[in-house]
């Protein structure tokens, strides 16, 4: 038993001796045979830095990489390419040259809230080459009827009379005035009955004031909003302008159906004055672009024209339908948006005193007042032959006696 034990022991103690020897002649092994095929491939394809297994390795993840993007830069052109084309096209506001304004050019004035920023930049552009009117902008942003802490419109107008600043004045104003107003220390809620009642008399003021001073005004209704509740609330006020326009003998040019889509909504891109659909509203679905601000000019145009002629302006507001077909009729002085229309139709108008008589009247002849004359039925056979209403047995103007050719019994 105990030449076992030494016998196991004295193998443990060779193999614990020949362990480190036997690890180094795997590692010697190994490098031989690292060596040797490094040296078959250096033979083959060149040295270590020309290996081609390793460029393989590093191109192909390389490849597996660049191959999605490829794919990718296509899929991504199909899905912008249709947006590309729904897109209108981007607003573009012609340059025209700088005429010198003469000395005693009229001076159109423009008043309101940011809107009429807008529209004076647009009227600008629209008379650039007429020397005889220059525009001048009195729109202050924030500024409506009912802050009067901000502006005083009243106050405001009244000054620019007393200064004799202006000739001819246009007005839009009123996206600031949905908010409480403040009469003798009450306060009332915005478009309630008292509310409506106090800010048309500040309209009537301003107006007066206007007009007292024999200066002729446009007023110009407020566009359609983006948001709903905020459109609803502008059309509100848009009728008390419209009619303090009315009383207080101002030109009413209303625009809202100007900047709606076909369907009658809202929308940002519509056509410009050549017909081009490009945006007309900014991004706040408040305000003008350039592009929407010259076609709202455009549309002033023949308002301001009422006023405006040869290089002077008259508080008496001219005919647009002289000298057409319109002209001779008999009819209510309209205004604004409803004259402007006539004026596009006025070839087609037809006057009310000239249309025919109606078929009814033919059946209640005999009803006709005392002295009139009374329709005799036997005109329909004693009607010349050849004419609408002889009904084939008129009479021939031929016959001497045209009594005679009348059938018997009628």
């Amino acid at each position: 038993m105990r030449r076992w034990i030494v016998l196991f022991v004295a193998v443990v103690v060779v193999f614990a001796e020949l362990a480190p020897v036997m690890v180094q002649a795997q590692e010697t092994i190994e490098l031989a045979q690292q060596e040797r095929r490094r040296t078959l491939m250096d033979m083959l394809f060149g040295p270590k830095g020309d290996d081609p297994r390793e460029p393989r390795r590093q191109e192909r993840p390389r490849r597996e990489r660049s191959q999605p993007r490829q794919q990718q830069q296509p899929q991504q052109q199909q899905q912008q390419a249709p947006q590309r084309q729904r897109q209108p096209r981007a607003e573009v506001v012609p340059e025209k040259p700088v005429v010198p304004k003469s000395a005693d050019a009229k001076r159109l004035a423009v008043f309101g809230d940011s809107l009429a920023v807008d529209l004076a930049k647009g009227l600008e552009r629209a008379y650039a080459e007429d020397p005889d009117l220059v525009v001048v902008s009195q729109g202050v942003g924030s500024s409506g009827f009912v802050r009067e802490d901000v502006v005083d419109w009243n106050k405001a107008v009244g000054e620019q009379i007393a200064a004799n600043s202006f000739d001819l004045a246009i007005v839009i104003i009123g996206i600031n005035d949905r908010q409480e107003i403040t009469e003798n220390g009450q306060t009332h809620e915005p478009l309630t009955e008292n509310w409506k009642a106090i800010y048309q008399a500040r309209l009537t003021e301003f107006l007066n004031q206007l007009r007292a001073a024999g200066k002729p005004v446009i007023w110009v209704g407020l566009p359609p909003m983006k948001s709903s509740s905020f459109s609803t609330a502008m059309s509100e006020i848009n009728a008390i302008e419209r009619l303090a326009s009315f009383s207080g003998g101002a030109e009413f040019v209303d625009i809202y159906e100007r900047f709606l889509d076909d369907e009658g909504d809202y929308s940002s891109y519509g056509p410009d004055i050549n017909g081009q659909n490009v945006r007309m509203r900014k991004d706040d679905g408040i305000h003008f672009s350039s592009a929407g601000a010259d076609k709202l000019a455009f549309f002033l145009q023949p308002a301001i024209n009422l006023f405006y002629s040869a290089g002077g302006v008259s508080i008496e507001i001219a005919d647009p339908l002289v000298g057409t077909d319109a002209g001779a009729m008999v009819r209510l002085p309209l205004q604004g948006q409803g004259e402007i229309r006539m004026l596009e139709v006025a070839g087609a108008v037809v006057p009310l005193s000239t249309g025919p008589a109606r078929a009814g009247e033919l059946l209640t002849a005999n009803s006709a007042p005392a002295g009139a004359q009374a329709f005799d039925i036997e005109q329909l056979v004693r009607a010349p032959v050849g004419r609408v209403d002889a009904f084939g047995v008129g009479v021939d103007p031929a016959q001497p006696d045209n009594e005679a050719a009348a059938p018997a019994g009628l």
